[in-house]
């Protein structure tokens, strides 16, 4: 049995190590708030093209998975955020070069490693293909064939993952988003597009007679691009992915924008 003095002795040890733990988690999370925001203010790069990533809402401001996972970073780290969006992936992969931005929301891309460090995964996106009306493949694995044609957003990480995977087929890069996509398959310029199955379903829903292929040739990571400079900031990063994973702000966000064809890891 324990005496007074010793439950006394031992709540005050416990009380000790709970103040020395939190001050601890304080230290780091001011140690990684300079680091991560040096100009005291979260500069968040976004790919404005890619709706698995970024809505437009009603008000024409922005919305979606990675302005909500930039907002709870921000607010995690007691910064305000500023949100740096890029019309398409070429634009964003172009200011990797230039200290514009802090973080990055997008795909965890090996040809983006020269520049930044990549957090844990908060969301997975199925990437399969979209045909045209007409078009031969009636499956994922039918479109790598000599005379097929595939239309890619440029700079994007499908397009790095299609230029490795495609020996047949000739790939046909185009801008980002949704109207350039629509206009290759409806003009006949590509026979199928490889992205996000979101945004194929949104093509297939707006062409007629356009249809989206069954399988997938990919599941991109999405993830937080840290810069070179801030990695030691990485480990407060990964804790944050992990929190908004389990606490429901990952799939809040997907519910709300109406994403298919994604998931929480």
């Amino acid at each position: 049995m324990w005496t007074r003095r010793e439950a006394v002795a031992g709540t005050i040890t416990a009380l000790a190590t709970a103040c020395s733990t939190q001050s601890t988690a304080q230290a780091q999370t001011l140690s990684a708030t300079s680091t991560l925001a040096p100009t005291g203010r979260l500069r968040v790069a976004l790919i404005a093209s890619n709706p698995v990533l970024v809505t437009r809402r009603p008000d024409k401001s922005l919305g979606g998975v990675s302005v909500a996972v930039g907002n709870a970073l921000a607010a995690h780290l007691g910064v305000p955020v500023e949100l740096k969006p890029y019309d398409n992936p070429a634009l964003y992969n172009e200011s990797l070069a230039y200290d514009e931005w802090d973080i990055g929301l997008a795909a965890r891309d090996p040809s983006r490693a020269e520049y930044l460090a990549f957090s844990n995964t908060f969301m997975e996106v199925d990437n399969g293909y979209v045909a045209r009306p007409g078009a031969a493949p009636t499956a994922a694995e039918e479109v790598d064939r000599t005379g097929v044609r595939i239309a890619v957003a440029q700079g994007s990480a499908p397009n790095a993952v299609l230029k490795r995977l495609i020996k047949n087929a000739e790939i046909v890069p185009v801008p980002g988003g949704f109207e350039p996509a629509r206009e290759a398959l409806a003009t006949g310029t590509a026979d199928v597009y490889g992205e996000n199955l979101h945004l194929a379903y949104r093509i297939a829903d707006a062409l007629p007679g356009a249809h989206v292929l069954p399988g997938h040739f990919n599941v991109v990571q999405m993830a937080i691009g840290v810069r070179k400079r801030a990695a030691a900031a990485l480990p407060t990063v990964d804790e944050f992915v992990n929190k908004i994973r389990s606490d429901g702000t990952v799939q809040k966000a997907i519910v709300e924008a109406g994403l298919r064809g994604v998931r929480v890891p």
